[in-house]
């Protein structure tokens, strides 16, 4: 994957998610094609306030929100989820620039090794994730859901 920095990337605010944040973020996750329906934006934005909210971030471009990262970590690993740019702002560093300030915050609080889950299809988030540091664990991923969203 071809990174392109133009330097704007240099002008992001990276911040706490604020509850005024709501509607933009689901926008933006909804534009980057993360809304499926076992997942349901709002319920997950509040779940992810009741564990480590200073762990989920948002990034703010000329007073918009453009980008968004949820951090989390349980005492052994570290996770990423919700990695999204706005469509039009991708292929300028700011995902990258999420990546960094989630890695920076995780490290913060002792995370030893941050893991994350991508579709198998996704080979351009794959691709991503592997041009900044991140290899492909020899594991399966498992799940088991309590709720249906």
């Amino acid at each position: 994957m071809k990174k392109i920095y133009n330097g704007e990337n240099k002008n992001l605010l990276t911040r706490p998610y604020r509850s005024s944040d709501k509607n933009d973020v689901i926008i933006l996750w909804v534009e980057y094609g993360l809304v499926v329906p076992h997942n349901n934006p709002k319920r997950d934005i509040e779940r992810k306030l009741k564990v480590n909210p200073e762990l989920f971030l948002v990034g703010i471009l000329d007073e918009k929100l453009i980008a968004t990262c949820m951090a989390g970590y349980e005492g052994h690993r570290g996770w990423i989820n919700y990695l999204a740019v706005l469509p039009e702002y991708q292929r300028r560093g700011f995902a990258g620039r999420m990546i960094e300030a989630a890695e920076k915050k995780l490290k913060t609080v002792g995370c030893p090794k941050i893991n994350l889950q991508i579709r198998s299809t996704n080979t351009e988030v794959i691709e991503f994730y592997k041009s900044i540091g991140y290899l492909v664990d020899d594991v399966v991923s498992m799940g088991k859901r309590f709720e249906k969203d």
